[in-house]
């Protein structure tokens, strides 16, 4: 892995959000499918060791622990920001992990609108379970074509609201190539995919952010974020959608690992 980098600090959420069958954190490693094979991932010195190891799950097992992001870049960046800067050292080797596959990023989305993390996790991991394959300790997401055989029914019977499960499988139905948006520029990425039913400005934010890892990806309308806006910058005084966009005029250019560091600092004890 390419340097700073913490297992722990990378991995926090997997931990924190409950059990997730995709992504199993067991015994201080993970186990997540990946181009069809269940990978071990454990701590090493440097980085991780993974098992299998060929060359083409090492660079998958880089990009799922967001080896993309340039953390000196963003280190240096934040030292004119006292508060960002102090995230920066305190959270130090934190890269936000990529979810490998656009349809997994957009289902997961779905699943937190308005609704509790915690909640939200409950569900899809009913639905991972439902709907996809178990390749030893973890799942493989269900795929786009099993899920658009399903019928909405089928996805309120495991949690989904009627709404959530008619743009799941809406999504899954749509003739949209998820793959190709990666070529597109973050605008048309997000013109695209609001263009889909159910799937508005703060899911095309997040699928930014932690899908195709886009540097400027910034959530303004995610409810966590702006929390961790207030209490590290405004004495916990609420901010609106709106104030919480220009707010990340300040982040320009490391705008997806600001956001990053802010909600997991305001998460972690100092």
């Amino acid at each position: 892995m390419p340097q700073p980098f913490s297992f722990e600090l990378t991995t926090e959420r997997f931990r924190t959000f409950g059990a997730d069958p995709a992504t199993v954190a067991e015994d201080g490693r993970l186990y997540r499918v990946l181009d069809g094979r269940e990978v071990e991932i454990c701590p090493a010195d440097g980085g991780v060791e993974i098992a299998p190891g060929d060359a083409a799950l090492a660079a998958a097992t880089a990009r799922f622990l967001g080896a993309s992001f340039d953390l000196e870049a963003f280190a240096q960046a934040a030292a004119s920001d006292a508060v960002l800067a102090g995230l920066a050292e305190r959270l130090r080797g934190l890269r936000p992990a990529l979810v490998p596959d656009p349809f997994e990023a957009l289902v997961t989305a779905i699943t937190a609108q308005q609704i509790s993390l915690g909640a939200a996790s409950a569900i899809r991991g009913r639905f991972v379970v439902a709907y996809g394959e178990a390749l030893g300790r973890a799942h493989a997401f269900p795929t786009r074509e099993r899920v658009a055989a399903v019928q909405p029914d089928d996805l309120r019977a495991l949690g989904f609201s009627t709404r959530k499960a008619e743009y799941v499988v809406g999504l899954a139905r749509a003739p949209l190539d998820l793959d190709a948006l990666a070529a597109l520029p973050d605008d048309e990425v997000k013109r695209e995919l609001v263009a889909l039913p159910g799937l508005g400005e703060w899911t095309a934010d997040w699928f930014l952010a932690r899908q195709l890892g886009r540097p400027d990806a910034w959530p303004a309308g995610d409810l966590a974020l702006r929390k961790a806006v207030s209490l590290h910058y405004l004495d916990g005084a609420s901010i609106s959608i709106d104030e919480t966009r220009a707010f990340g005029e300040r982040f320009a250019g490391h705008r997806n690992l600001a956001a990053h560091y802010l909600l997991v600092g305001a998460r972690t004890p100092a």
